[in-house]
């Protein structure tokens, strides 16, 4: 039985029995650990491991009295009352806890201290809590053999298996090494971190190399704060390490300093072996550099083996596991000391220029023993200038320096008769170090150990302490008298007597009471621990050998943990608790204030898998009390259900039970007598918490892609880890545990936050496969309760919802055009990319998604999910400049990567404000504006000088506006013109020369601004990423600096590193902008929405500014061929108009750029229209300049929709480019129903029976026909109508080529609720996909009559409005002859410049 529990009987009072737990205090209990005043851990005799679950104590509880009942039972006849733990009605819960809390004391030692295989036999004191899933014996590991013989020589083989050996052994703990593979990148390096990984799965973490080095990265730490005993970096950089203090800390597994982000700082000594792969040498900075000692450096070989033989061997690799780790024990165990004295002289002469230059005089220096500064100076000088070394020593750093490679150095060397020969004199070279058998040479200047303790010292404790009360230790050593009965005082005791003395609450002592390896009390242990800490007072403990440090604290005692480490305890005296002490040897310090450094109690709650265990044990509870197992009422059990959600509620739980509301009201309304108090009740209840569990971002695990697919009795989760050959895993119903062991990984899925995050986020809450099912289509259907608050924050991040509005499109959809430009030789597309998407292969089941799938198809379906896991990484890596752009908006709203745009660009303008909307500016566009606050004011006057120069209209308004504009029953009107509520657009069809496309640079931003609309302070932040991103495009850092409060500081930093592109950096400033529209317009609600802004304002603006603008151009003589939203497109346009335009655009806070100008276009609608770039001579010639696009593309055609933009008809009409194959195929896609292709050539012709059951249906639903005489024909029909059809499904999107009749091609249907439906587009067609055109050799068999239709289509469309021949020819254009340059209006005077209205 558990030695913290006793099961005892008692009767109550109605003559029941009852049988309860008893839980004995105990404060050496070894099969308990509490920690911090709570539980922390049980002993498990079945797994001979410690529990830090709290459920499997209940559980062990309550078998044991199970066992006493049944003995009971067995002895006396009579049937008992059980008061299980598990019952919270009870009570036995709240015992417990009390039990805990407040009746023990601290007793924890921490776990997981040392490497457990599957074999190891565990006992209490091994303080294990998991296990590796292989054991440690001797097997065959020839693939292993394979790999490391290949990649590193036998001498560089060693290091790597020395260090693992001392891992495996426990020793890693107490040795100050650190590796680092140093190699070109593809030699291995990843391929040893992969096995070391493997090897110590679930006992490392991941960290950054780079952030240790920084001397300015506070939480550099935070990746070792759960104290791992390896520390893994694949690809680490520390060749411009600033500071390498820290690191030389953490690799000698010293007390450091911790800052863990929103928590207090604290002190830990960390165990962590060290790796680093990397591609440059670690940065030495000096030879008295920690570094020199504790490196070792590790080269590969440069061999390698072929893909084949590779991944054979790389394969076999987790089944020889327990070999490798054997074996790497021995060659640690064969000499433990083999690195002791290692320097790691490739990796100085790479990185160390002042290293370089003795190796250089090695010969001169060796030879001559000695040497004088003057002589090796002028010896450096010239070293410098040939070797071209960037940044020379001073003359002082290089004096110091030169000593390290001497033993002895003296200013001045005398003769042996007393003459003075010489000043800064080095001799004995330090030759060895050349040699690689340096003698590490400890400094004899030790300073003196502050903790000198010794008998026969006055106490300070005792003068500090001199009114504490105090009284003598019984003869069992226990406080002779309760403390409100104590009267005497420190001052009237002997304190060389053990006593007891009760010091004030902020008074703490920390108690050293380590073992030596006997087990036994070391005192030389207990003193070196202690004297790493803060100076302060100090006494030897009443046995001699432990130390008690006292410090006052300033912070609140009550918050501390007891336990600092492992047998190192925080003694605090709160309530009646008091010192137990007798002195005998302290020091003379007085007592040091310490106010951080210490652990904490408790920690924040955050998504994670205790967190979800809570939930789901709510669950689990409220499903027991819907079954009635644990009251037989109604009333009560829902009682129940009230009390457990708002107690969680309340406690901070972050949870959402919300999907299970219906169940809990229809049971609530079952009630007999009690149904109208159930139901009210239900309005009380907290169904969710108060905000959604925080997503915490785990570097340290891997990145891991994700799919689903569901169906009524198959669920099915693939995943795969990023990286190249990593193959996808098969989750084929998996249990809860599966999924949360899954979700510990950084998941990465497409679409995944409004779809298949709730899917496994339900499955880990229990629901079975029919109730996925269930909820997948509630999903699907758009119902927004089917979503779990907390499912949202389960992935790292979305690919769909990090995607740029032109990218997002469905996966099927992205799957083509990545497959379409791999496949593409002209595409810039990297390598490995181009070689991931190669493989992608886009097709679709065919299996219906409500019917269950028979169980021999499933591997099927896992297939098919294994191409979308793929297709998903894909995406991932082809859209990372959308990658990108999150993650600089995510740290620029202090977010995270799984945030949305939207709620990032949230936060980066408002903070924290989630109701700004009382600072918001709106008015009606109509009318003047008289007065403005002096804030506004001041900001559109640095925002929009030429708009705020001079007031607007007859009315003299301070902005413009636009008298007569009227927005009425949901339609706006201005100038005789309804506007569109989006913006403005009219084109007059036609065929036009010298057309001048001129564009307003980000025309609702600019919109926004000269509104003010958000109020000058949050304007200004969203001013300040409108212009930061024109400031960036064109490098003008000194400017992007100071906007967003110096935020983009460090981005801009990472440009000139070249760690990324000035337009990455621009587009994610894009993104925010774009979202940013999204949400001032929408008709949800969210801190960008104004209630008042009904009509738009945003878009209205630009559109009425349009309208004025079409107005003023006409007026001055040239006709507007196109308006669309934010451009305007001038036929005929002289430079003087350009200038007009612009100007204009200034007074109303818009910056036009003149983008294009065609030589000539054809106009058809107002999104339609073919043109011809003007030649870049011509511009210069015409303008003085050369427009962008025109400097880009001068020459060259363009076209806008899709009429003119197919590419075969693009390329055979314009641009006389060479056709390639995939010209030849067309994506055709549905939102409803499914694709398929109708391969029926030789089958018989049922259109006629089509044709009479289409009638007969017809009939059927207008009552002319009877069920007797619809149903058997219907059927008799139906049965012919089918030998005509060969039914091939595709799925929502697929890419096809028109395929001539008779060679094998299809209809292409769009089938929706049993109904057949043309694909649009595809009508008179016949069709094949596009990838079995390619895999068939069917190039020849495309049908070019649908592409040849097109461009007699485009032929004849163009020829209403002009000469086509000379449309398409290179006859130049010849504008018409216009008398004057612009007309002036007559009511404008030519001197005042431009009118406005």
């Amino acid at each position: 039985m558990l030695d913290f529990l006793r099961v005892s009987k008692r009767s109550t009072k109605q003559g029941v029995t009852e049988i309860y737990p008893r839980f004995v205090i105990n404060n050496k209990s070894t099969d308990l650990m509490i920690r911090g005043g709570d539980f922390y851990a049980v002993w498990d005799e079945d797994t001979g491991l410690w529990s830090t679950d709290e459920q499997d104590v209940i559980c062990m509880v309550d078998h044991e009295l199970d066992i006493f009942a049944e003995d009971y039972k067995k002895h006396t006849g009579d049937t008992a009352h059980i008061k299980y733990m598990w019952d919270s009605e009870s009570g036995m819960i709240d015992v417990w806890h009390k039990y805990c809390q407040r009746q023990m004391r601290d007793n924890a030692h921490a776990l997981d201290e040392r490497i457990i295989f599957s074999n190891t036999t565990t006992t209490k004191k091994d303080y294990a809590s998991k296990r590796l899933n292989y054991p440690l014996e001797p097997c065959d590991i020839s693939g292993y053999e394979k790999l490391i013989s290949t990649l590193y020589t036998p001498k560089e083989r060693k290091k790597i298996e020395w260090a693992i050996g001392s891992i495996v052994t426990g020793d890693s703990k107490n040795i100050q090494k650190f590796i680092v593979l140093y190699g070109k990148m593809g030699t291995g390096k990843s391929t040893i971190l992969n096995i070391i990984q493997m090897l110590f799965d679930g006992y490392y973490s991941v960290f950054d190399a780079k952030a240790i080095g920084s001397s300015s990265n506070v939480f550099a730490l935070e990746a070792f704060k759960n104290n791992p005993l390896v520390a893994i970096q694949h690809d680490g950089d520390l060749s411009k390490i600033e500071d390498n203090t820290r690191l030389n800390s953490l690799v000698s597994h010293e007390l450091m300093t911790v800052n863990e982000k929103f928590k207090s700082t604290y002190s830990s000594r960390f165990n962590a072996f060290l790796f680093m792969g990397t591609n440059n040498p670690v940065k030495i900075t000096d030879g008295k550099s920690g570094l020199l000692r504790r490196l070792i450096d590790v080269t590969p070989s440069g061999n390698k083996l072929s893909p084949k033989e590779y991944k054979a061997a790389y394969n076999q690799i987790p089944f020889e596991l327990g070999g490798i780790a054997c074996h790497c024990r021995d060659v640690y165990l064969a000499n433990t000391d083999a690195y002791d004295e290692y320097i790691p002289v490739e990796m100085m002469g790479a990185s160390n220029d002042f290293y370089n230059f003795v190796m250089d005089s090695y010969g001169v220096f060796k030879k001559q023993n000695s040497t004088t500064a003057k002589a090796a100076w002028a010896m450096y000088n010239a070293y410098c200038e040939d070797a071209k070394v960037a940044y020379p020593l001073s003359l002082r750093a290089f004096k110091e320096e030169l000593k390290n490679y001497f033993r002895v150095f003296e200013d001045t060397f005398y003769e042996d008769d007393g003459t003075q020969v010489i000043r800064n004199y080095y001799k004995d070279f330090k030759s060895d170090i050349f040699e690689k058998r340096a003698e590490e040479k400890k400094d004899d200047r030790q300073e003196e150990n502050w903790l000198c303790l010794h008998n026969n010292i006055k106490s300070i404790f005792d003068s500090e302490c001199v009114d504490c009360p105090a009284q003598y230790a019984s003869d069992k050593e226990t406080p002779t008298l309760k403390w409100d009965d104590c009267r005497t005082r420190l001052r009237d005791i002997d304190t060389g007597k053990l006593h007891y003395v009760k010091v004030p609450e902020n008074h703490i002592v920390i108690d050293f009471d380590i073992k030596d390896d006997k087990g036994e009390k070391s005192f030389e242990k207990n003193l070196e621990a202690a004297s790493k800490w803060p100076h302060t007072y100090a006494e030897v403990s009443k046995g001699g050998s432990g130390i008690h440090l006292h410090y006052i604290y300033t912070g609140d005692v009550t918050k501390l943990s007891r336990l600092y480490a492992d047998e190192i305890e925080i003694k605090v005296f709160t309530g009646k608790s008091s010192l137990r002490r007798k002195l005998t040897k302290c020091n003379k310090l007085p007592i040091a204030t310490i106010n951080s450094g210490l652990p904490m109690k408790g920690e924040k709650k955050v998504l994670s898998s205790e967190v979800i265990k809570s939930e789901r044990g709510l669950r689990n509870m409220i499903i027991r009390n819907l079954n009635k197992e644990i009251h037989p009422g109604t009333k009560p059990s829902m009682d129940f259900i009230a009390k457990i959600l708002n107690d969680a509620y309340e406690s901070g739980l972050k949870y959402d039970v919300s999907d299970m509301k219906n169940e809990i009201i229809a049971f609530a309304a079952q009630s007999t007598h009690q149904s109208d108090y159930c139901l009210k009740l239900i309005n009380s209840i907290k169904f969710k918490s108060e905000e959604p569990s925080d997503f915490i971002e785990n570097d340290n695990s891997p990145l891991v892609f994700y799919d689903i697919e569901v169906f009524p009795n198959l669920f099915l989760v693939n995943w795969k880890a990023e990286g190249k050959g990593k193959p996808v895993v098969r989750m084929i119903n998996p249990s809860p545990q599966d999924i949360e062991d899954l979700i510990k990984f950084r998941l990465v899925g497409f679409n995944c936050r409004r779809y298949d995050n709730h899917l496994i986020y339900a499955r880990l809450m229990g629901y079975d496969n029919e109730q996925l099912y269930n909820l997948s289509q509630k999903i699907i259907s758009g119902d927004k309760k089917a979503f779990f608050g907390e499912a949202y924050n389960l992935s790292y991040t979305d690919v769909y919802d990090f995607a740029a509005a032109g990218n997002k499109k469905s996966l099927k959809k992205l799957e083509i055009e990545m497959s379409n430009e791999a496949n593409d030789p002209k595409s810039k597309m990297d390598d490995n990319l181009r070689e991931m998407l190669k493989t992608i292969k886009h097709h679709e089941l065919g299996l219906p998604w409500d019917q269950p799938v028979p169980e021999d198809r499933w591997i099927e379906v896992a297939e098919y999910c294994d191409d979308d896991v793929i297709a998903t990484e894909a995406a991932f890596e082809y859209l990372s400049a959308d990658w990108t752009a999150r993650q600089i908006l995510a740290d620029l709203a202090d977010g995270t990567v799984n945030d949305t745009t939207n709620s990032l660009t949230t936060k980066i303008i408002f903070g924290k404000n989630k109701k700004p909307q009382n600072e918001f500016n709106y008015r009606d566009l109509s009318k003047p504006v008289y007065d403005l606050d002096e804030e506004t004011y001041q900001f559109l006057s640095d925002a929009c000088p030429k708009m705020m120069e001079k007031t607007h209209g007859e009315a003299g308004s301070l902005l413009p506006y636009f008298p007569g504009y009227k927005f009425e029953n949901g339609e706006s009107t201005y100038r005789d013109t309804k506007v569109g509520e989006g913006g403005y657009a009219e084109g007059i069809p036609g065929m036009y020369g010298n057309v001048a496309l001129l564009d307003i640079a980000s025309m609702h931003p600019h919109s926004t601004i000269a509104e003010c609309l958000f109020g000058a302070r949050y304007t200004k932040a969203y001013r300040d990423i409108v212009e930061g991103r024109v400031s960036i495009k064109h490098k003008a850092w000194d400017e992007v600096n100071h906007m967003l409060d110096g935020k983009l500081t460090k981005h801009i930093q990472r440009v000139i590193n070249g760690e990324m592109t000035a337009k990455q950096l621009a587009n994610a400033l894009k993104t925010a902008i774009n979202s940013v529209y999204g949400l001032t317009s929408a008709t949800f609600d969210n801190p960008f929405r104004d209630i008042r802004n009904v009509d738009n304002i945003v878009a209205k603006r630009g559109a009425l500014f349009m309208l004025d603008l079409r107005y003023e151009v006409r007026k001055r003589g040239f006709n507007v061929a196109h308006i669309k939203t934010d451009s305007i497109k001038i036929p005929d346009a002289t430079p003087e108009i350009i200038q007009f335009v612009m100007e204009f655009g200034e007074r109303y806070g818009y910056t036009f750029e003149h983008e294009a100008t065609y030589d000539r276009m054809c106009l058809v609608n107002d999104s339609t229209y073919i043109a011809k770039y003007k030649d870049t001579d011509d511009c210069k010639k015409l303008y003085g300049y050369i427009p962008d696009d025109n400097a880009d593309h001068g020459g060259e055609w363009t076209a806008t929709a899709k009429q003119f933009a197919v590419p075969y008809l693009f390329k055979t009409l314009f641009s006389h480019e060479k056709i390639d194959f995939v010209d030849m195929c067309e994506i055709f896609s549905v939102s409803k129903g499914d694709l398929y292709l109708d391969v029926n050539e030789k089958l018989p012709d049922v259109s006629m029976y089509e044709k009479e059951l289409d009638k007969l249906e017809s009939d059927y639903k207008k009552g002319k026909i009877s069920d007797t005489t619809f149903e058997p024909r219907s059927q008799e029909l139906t049965a012919k109508i089918q030998e005509g059809h060969l039914m091939h499904f595709v799925g929502r999107v697929g890419q096809f080529c028109p395929i001539k009749p008779g060679c094998g091609g299809g209809i292409l249907y769009r089938v929706n609720d049993g109904k057949n439906y043309a694909a649009t587009g595809s009508t008179g067609f016949r069709w094949l996909e596009s990838e079995m055109v390619k895999t068939l050799h069917k190039e020849n068999d495309i049908d070019k009559s649908f592409y040849t239709k097109l461009i007699d289509d485009a032929v004849e469309t163009i020829s209403k409005y002009g000469d086509f021949e000379w449309f398409v020819s290179d006859d130049p254009y010849v504008p018409k002859v216009k008398d004057d340059f612009m007309n002036i209006p007559d009511d404008v005077d030519e001197d005042e410049g431009i009118p406005f209205e």
